[in-house]
């Protein structure tokens, strides 16, 4: 966030600057309670009660803000986001009404990203009164969840190497007084050896590893959540054009969602056994990187040929989900940067889901929608499987006839998935092309609050 003040406070009464949310149809009504002034600086701005509309309007010595919104009775996540964007710093209320689902937006909208440049003319924090006081905490957790990813995803590859993602679990695990192992060099080779053969390439600093955070109680449910964290990929020998390796510092993206997810769990006190696995490498270019038609031994003791070097995402995270369904969970949900196929078919705003069960798609999808977070489902076909196959191993990191990419990458994750285990996989692009209000262009969270609403109904707060 730009600032350390709560962006959302109790509202005890405080002096505030008034918000009032209108919509077009409301609009002519409302106005003809205003002041022939008052009415006259809205039409100069332009102000009819559309969507994001904002109005500024004098009010004595100072002034109160106008909204325009679809429904000021049913406010989504983001209907206060463009106020929060636009307005100068100070505290301010809503009228005739709480905020409700915007209180998320309102913070977001306030993200910056400044760690390398710092904006020429800042705007301090605008704060947002509500005397719903139950919401606060929970609203400003999950804004700051959306602001990690957003952080993480944002930062170039240079900082935000395997070592910096090894301690944001550092930091993680030192919060909520979880236990963290990292396994690397020939400990990694030997245990996790997908992850050690994309990674070994990359410079000493960027060496691979996974990291494997664990939290809660013996006896509770175990929740494995699982995030690809490729910190750059070149494609490896397969090497991508440059206009596809332009945006690959977030391809671990994956890793910054599960990171996030984990920190609302252990926050909330979730009622789980907590296995946090981020498998972290950089895909690189080297004498030693792994080739096309190589084939890999792997954790479950499957073999792996090599089809494509580009496909790397999932093979670190197969070896991961491998040491997840180790621990017999309850459910393993992972995240993953991981096709292009998934952005053809959804575009940016949709993170694909994939699981083995429809009650688990349908708890998620209903979590997704009432937070605004919507993923959308694609299936696991078992005809597809057999595009998984090779002549000289187990199965193929990838197929030739480019069909249905994204399901076809599931169905390779799925190989290495415990027999049984319920498994939600998400297939997120982690990065906005294009500014939204509350959304500001670059890394983005997808699926996250679809996930972590639909984990707080299934599991609960201790």
């Amino acid at each position: 966030m730009a600032d350390k003040t709560p962006l959302i406070q109790p509202d005890k009464g405080q002096e505030a600057t008034a918000i009032h949310l209108v919509n077009r149809d409301g609009f002519a009504d409302w106005v003809k309670k205003l002041s022939a002034g008052q009415r006259a600086a809205l039409a100069a701005q332009k102000f009819d009660g559309g969507g994001y509309q904002v109005g500024i309007v004098p009010d004595g010595d100072g002034f109160f803000a106008v909204g325009g919104v679809a429904n000021p009775d049913n406010l989504s996540s983001w209907c206060l986001a463009k106020l929060a964007e636009v307005l100068p710093e100070g505290t301010y209320r809503r009228v005739d009404g709480e905020p409700g689902p915007a209180l998320h937006g309102w913070q977001t909208a306030q993200y910056v990203f400044d760690r390398y440049k710092k904006p020429e003319r800042p705007v301090g924090p605008r704060v947002l009164l509500t005397k719903e006081a139950g919401r606060i905490d929970a609203a400003i957790a999950e804004a700051k969840a959306v602001s990690l990813v957003r952080d993480l995803v944002n930062t170039p590859a240079e900082d935000m190497g395997p070592e910096a993602l090894e301690a944001q679990c550092e930091k993680l695990a030192k919060a909520h007084s979880a236990k963290l192992s990292v396994t690397k060099g020939d400990a990694l080779e030997r245990e996790y050896p997908m992850v050690h053969a994309v990674g070994r390439a990359a410079a000493r600093t960027h060496a691979p590893r996974i990291m494997h955070l664990t939290w809660g109680k013996e006896g509770d449910p175990v929740l494995a959540i699982v995030g690809k964290g490729v910190a750059f990929d070149s494609g490896g020998l397969d090497i991508k054009p440059a206009s596809g390796m332009l945006l690959m510092k977030k391809d671990m993206g994956g890793a910054a969602h599960a990171i996030a997810l984990a920190g609302l769990v252990m926050g909330a006190k979730l009622r789980v056994r907590l296995h946090l696995l981020v498998p972290a490498v950089e895909n690189a270019i080297s004498g030693n990187a792994f080739r096309p038609g190589d084939v890999l031994k792997t954790r479950k003791g499957l073999t792996v040929e090599i089809g494509n070097t580009d496909a790397e995402g999932r093979l670190i995270l197969g070896d991961a989900l491998q040491r997840a369904s180790e621990e017999k969970p309850e459910l393993i949900i992972d995240f993953a940067t991981l096709t292009g196929a998934a952005r053809v078919a959804l575009g940016p705003d949709y993170p694909a889901l994939m699981t083995r069960r429809d009650e688990t798609a349908e708890e998620l999808i209903a979590a997704g929608k009432a937070s605004d977070d919507q993923p959308w489902r694609l299936p696991l076909p078992e005809a597809y499987r057999e595009w998984l196959s090779s002549d000289i191993a187990d199965l193929n990191n990838s197929h030739t006839n480019g069909f249905a990419g994204a399901s076809v990458a599931g169905l390779f994750l799925d190989k290495f998935v415990g027999e049984g285990i319920d498994w939600a996989h998400f297939d997120t692009f982690a990065w906005r092309p294009v500014g939204k209000p509350g959304r500001p262009k670059g890394g983005d969270a997808y699926g996250l609050r679809a996930a972590w609403h639909m984990l707080q109904k299934r599991f609960g707060s201790a």
